[in-house]
C-alpha cells in the first residue's frame, strides 16, 4: 500500500520498488517502504543516540540552547522535508537521508574532524564515516544494511569549505539527496548565527548588509526565505512530462549570492577563529591524546572493535569518531590520571 502511493510522485522522484536494493538483500516489508525501514534503522542506531551529545560548532557549551549534531539534524530533516513534499519528490528517502547524514562525525565538531585527518594516514572526513557507521560499526559489525540511495545521499552530503551550488559542490545521484545536500547548508548557516549570537561573538549588526537585505534579518526569515525559493527556482522538477534530463536542486542567482556572502561571513568570524578558543584547545589535545594512546594500548579499546578493522589506526579512528564530548573529556582525564 505505501509503495503504492508513491506512484503519484514526481517522475523525477525515486520510488521504492525502483531502488537498487541492499547488499544483503531482503524481503519486503508489509507496511513500510525500504526507505521507511531505513529511516527507522537510523532511529534506533546507538549513533543517532550518541549525536545529542556531540557538538556542532561550540564545544561543550554550558548553556541549554546551543545547538548538537541531533538538534542539527532534526533541523536538516525538517527543513529537507519541506522541499521534498513541495516537489513532490519522496519525503521518505529525504528523511532517512538526512537523519544518517552525520552519524559519523567526530565529537568537538569540525575541531574533531580536522585533528583526526591530520593525524590519521588514510585522512578523515565525516561524511565517509557516516557511511562506514552504517555499513559496518552499527550492530556490532553487521551494519544496517540500508539501501543503495540512502547510502548515496549519505557519502555525498558533503560540502565543507566549498561555495553553495559551486563547482566543488559534488554530485548526488538523486534528487532527493540533492535536497538533503543544499538543506544541511540552510540550517547550519541559519542555526549557527544564533549560536554566535548567543556566545557573544557575534551581534545580529554584524550580519553583513547586503545578504540581509535579501535573506531577512531574523532566523525565520532567512529560512523562509531561502526554503521557498529553492522550492521555486527547482519548481520543473514537479513536472510530469517525459524525462529529457534530470533538473536540479538549486537557488535564484540573486538569494544564492546572498547565502555564499553569509556563508563566507561565518566562516571568517566563527568557523576559522575558533582555534584561537581554548575549548578548542582543550580539544585538540583530547583528540590528539587519544589516539597517541589507543595506538600504543591497542588492548584497551573496547574488543567488539578488533572485528572492525585489521589496522590498529583505523580501529582507533572509529573508536574516537563515535565518542560523544564529554566521554573523550573524561576518558582523556582518567587515562591521563
Amino acid at each position: 500500500m505505501s509503495e503504492e502511493r508513491e506512484e503519484s510522485l514526481s517522475l523525477h522522484a525515486v520510488k521504492s520498488r525502483l531502488s537498487r536494493g541492499r547488499e544483503r538483500p531482503e524481503p519486503l516489508d508489509a507496511v513500510r517502504t525500504a526507505f521507511q525501514r531505513d529511516r527507522d534503522r537510523i532511529i534506533h542506531s546507538k549513533s543517532f543516540r550518541r549525536l545529542k551529545h556531540k557538538t556542532q560548532v561550540f564545544i561543550a557549551p554550558l548553556g541549554d540552547h546551543y545547538v548538537t549534531r541531533l538538534t542539527h539534524t532534526l533541523e536538516v530533516s525538517q527543513i529537507a522535508r519541506t522541499i521534498s513534499r513541495a516537489l513532490n519528490l519522496n519525503e521518505d528517502l529525504t528523511e532517512a537521508i538526512a537523519l544518517g547524514h552525520d552519524l559519523g562525525h567526530t565529537p568537538f565538531g569540525h575541531v574533531g574532524e580536522d585533528i583526526l585527518d591530520e593525524l590519521y594516514h588514510g585522512g578523515f572526513r565525516h561524511n565517509e564515516q557516516s557511511l562506514r557507521v552504517v555499513d559496518l560499526l552499527e550492530k556490532d559489525g553487521h551494519g544496517l544494511n540500508l539501501t543503495w540511495e540512502v547510502r548515496d545521499g549519505i557519502v555525498n552530503h558533503s560540502k565543507s569549505g566549498v561555495a553553495v551550488l559551486g563547482d566543488d559542490w559534488g554530485e548526488v545521484n538523486t534528487l532527493e539527496g540533492e535536497v538533503v545536500k543544499i538543506s544541511d547548508m540552510v540550517a547550519y548557516i541559519n542555526h549557527d548565527i544564533g549560536d554566535a549570537i548567543r556566545a557573544e561573538i557575534l551581534t545580529e549588526r554584524d550580519l553583513p548588509l547586503e545578504a540581509v537585505r535579501v535573506l531577512g534579518l531574523s532566523h525565520s526569515q532567512r529560512i523562509n526565505t531561502l526554503v521557498s525559493d529553492i522550492i521555486q527556482s527547482s519548481w520543473d522538477v514537479r513536472t510530469c512530462d517525459i524525462i529529457i534530463e534530470r533538473p536540479a536542486i538549486k537557488m535564484s542567482p540573486q538569494v544564492l549570492a546572498a547565502a555564499d556572502i553569509l556563508r563566507d561571513f561565518l566562516f571568517e568570524r566563527v568557523y576559522n577563529p575558533r582555534s584561537a578558543g581554548e575549548e578548542s584547545r582543550r580539544a585538540e589535545e583530547v583528540v590528539r591524546f587519544l589516539y597517541r594512546y589507543f595506538n600504543e594500548h591497542d588492548d584497551k579499546m573496547p574488543v567488539e572493535y578488533r572485528l572492525y578493522s585489521d589496522a590498529t589506526d583505523r580501529r582507533v579512528v572509529d573508536y574516537i569518531a563515535g565518542m560523544t564530548d564529554q566521554y573523550a573529556l573524561r576518558l582523556a582525564e582518567e587515562l591521563k590520571g
